[in-house]
């Protein structure tokens, strides 16, 4: 204690107890090994993610396209091919091709476009089953042009899109079911041609039927093909040509 001048004491205060520093866990460093692990699972979920959505926009906008008939005035009505029977086209084939028919009556289109080729073993392409088919229900064989050798979707229109870049023709109508519309627009536009779709409302593959999810499951997949082999997978781009689903 200390006296002051005027009597009064003062007791000094204690001096400060130095604070022992606390212990710090040391930090755990992942090796390599652990943090490559570690980015290739967040990579791949990311991934697994990204791909799901995009899987769903698609489904949606397949889904979408069948039920819009988007027929308007143009150049040509192309009728996508599929299985005929001894030169008889079968049910699925024959809405399309009445669908077809309906709007070249309308006067969408002067020309009417008919696409594939045939299976081993047949006699007739697909496209000579459908100009035998039109040409019996009134339409002047000047009228239609046929693209004999396509085995699928991209080389049909390949065909079509040779075909009419001679006339000057580059807007046209696609019809098809109303699952395969989608994939058949992606195509034509990668070849160059303007196109509106119009479904072929009384085919057996109708929009609602009970086999439609499947088939637009499918679709999705071929899509999905599709764009890898012309945009990532071939080295020639365009030139690649996925089978048909």
């Amino acid at each position: 204690m200390i006296a002051s001048h005027d009597g009064t004491t003062i007791v000094p205060a204690p001096a400060p107890v130095p604070l022992t520093p606390r212990h710090r866990p040391r930090l755990r460093h992942r090796s390599l090994w652990g943090e490559i692990w570690r980015w290739s699972l967040t990579a791949l979920l990311f991934t697994f993610i990204a791909a799901a959505i995009a899987g769903a926009f698609l489904i949606g906008a397949i889904y979408r396209q069948a039920r819009i008939d988007g027929a308007r005035p143009v150049e040509a009505i192309v009728v996508l091919g599929t299985a005929q029977y001894n030169g008889a086209p079968g049910p699925v084939f024959r809405a399309r091709l009445d669908r077809a028919l309906t709007l070249w009556d309308e006067g969408y289109a002067p020309l009417l476009v008919v696409t594939g080729g045939k299976m081993p073993g047949d006699g007739y392409t697909e496209a000579e089953a459908a100009w035998t088919y039109l040409t019996e229900a009134g339409v002047p064989p000047a009228a239609i042009i046929s693209e004999n050798a396509a085995g699928d979707t991209w080389e049909s229109m390949q065909g079509v899109a040779a075909l009419l870049a001679p006339l000057g023709v580059d807007e046209v109508i696609v019809v098809s079911d109303g699952f395969h519309l989608f994939r058949s627009r992606l195509m034509a536009r990668d070849v160059g041609l303007r196109t509106w779709g119009s479904p072929a409302a009384e085919s057996p593959i109708r929009t609602g039927g009970g086999g439609e999810l499947t088939y637009i499951l499918r679709e999705a997949a071929a899509v999905a093909a599709h764009l890898w082999q012309t945009r990532v997978g071939s080295p020639a781009g365009f030139l690649a040509s996925p089978s048909d689903a």
